[in-house]
């Protein structure tokens, strides 16, 4: 089977945690290069509390791939999927998105309010700038082929768990799925197909009308500016000494703030509790 054969082929989704029909729902969007499988803290975490997706996107893990003609519009394509596994649920679902995948529950929440009864977005990856020059793309696509190229075998990746082992705070179970995913990445997407889901960014945080949680590394560039948005509905909690993937660096402070955030939401929307 070719990619134009699989492209219209449901996307994988990993189920964790709790299997019972009255189980809140959490959605969980990786980034860029990763997969559902990425997520191995959160669900030893949460996975009492809730029945949790882990979604591999399109082009990622063991989802399809994308179709030719489906390279110059990826993003409306990713949207799309995510947008179909909401509809898909029962009931509203906590809609969990770091970087690429936050960028797609951003504009997921902003298409289905209805679907979404909270919004976690970890340092969500905003869009290219309107006026951009498209062919300034290049350097991100040779950085993510190199590194991919540096993780194709058993010995590479090994060695780049030991790399992370040493100088990240991140759990091992964290490093080992992450090195883990990376042969799988849809390396078309990569050099074709690398975009996100444009738009004024701040505006779009501005129109949001669920409640919605930023975590945010310091400093976060791609963040929206605090004081461009006055959505009561968006919080921001900024975790010292973290980077661009604040929950495996200071994991603690993001699953505080999470759960602070979701245990304070009005009773009929699913509210995290503590291990």
């Amino acid at each position: 089977m070719d990619d134009d054969d699989a492209a219209g082929l449901p996307l994988t989704i990993h189920p964790f945690g709790r299997t019972d029909a009255g189980a809140p729902t959490m959605v969980l969007l990786h980034g860029l290069t990763e997969a559902g499988t990425t997520w191995p803290d959160l669900v030893e975490r949460w996975g009492e509390r809730y029945r949790m997706l882990a979604v591999d996107l399109r082009g990622h893990g063991s989802s399809p791939r994308f179709a030719r003609a489906e390279l110059a519009r990826t993003p409306e394509v990713m949207l799309a999927d995510v947008l179909g596994i909401l509809d898909a649920q029962p009931e509203p679902v906590v809609l969990v998105g770091h970087s690429l995948g936050g960028n797609l529950a951003l504009h997921a929440a902003l298409a289905r309010p209805d679907r979404v009864g909270a919004l976690v977005l970890e340092d969500p990856a905003s869009p290219w700038p309107e006026d951009a020059d498209p062919d300034s793309a290049p350097d991100v696509v040779a950085e993510n082929e190199a590194f991919l190229d540096s993780m194709l075998t058993p010995a590479q990746r090994a060695g780049h768990v030991e790399r992370m082992l040493r100088e990240s705070s991140w759990s091992r179970a964290e490093i080992e799925a992450w090195a883990a995913c990376k042969p799988l990445v849809d390396r078309r997407y990569v050099r074709e197909g690398l975009r996100l889901v444009a738009g004024p960014w701040e505006a779009a945080f501005q129109a949001l009308a669920v409640p919605t949680l930023l975590v945010l590394p310091d400093p976060a560039p791609m963040a929206p500016r605090a004081e461009a948005v006055t959505n009561h509905l968006v919080r921001r909690a900024v975790v010292a000494d973290a980077g661009h993937c604040v929950r495996r660096d200071q994991p603690e402070a993001y699953a505080a703030a999470v759960e602070e955030f979701l245990g304070a939401l009005p009773a009929q929307r699913p509210a995290a509790q503590p291990r």
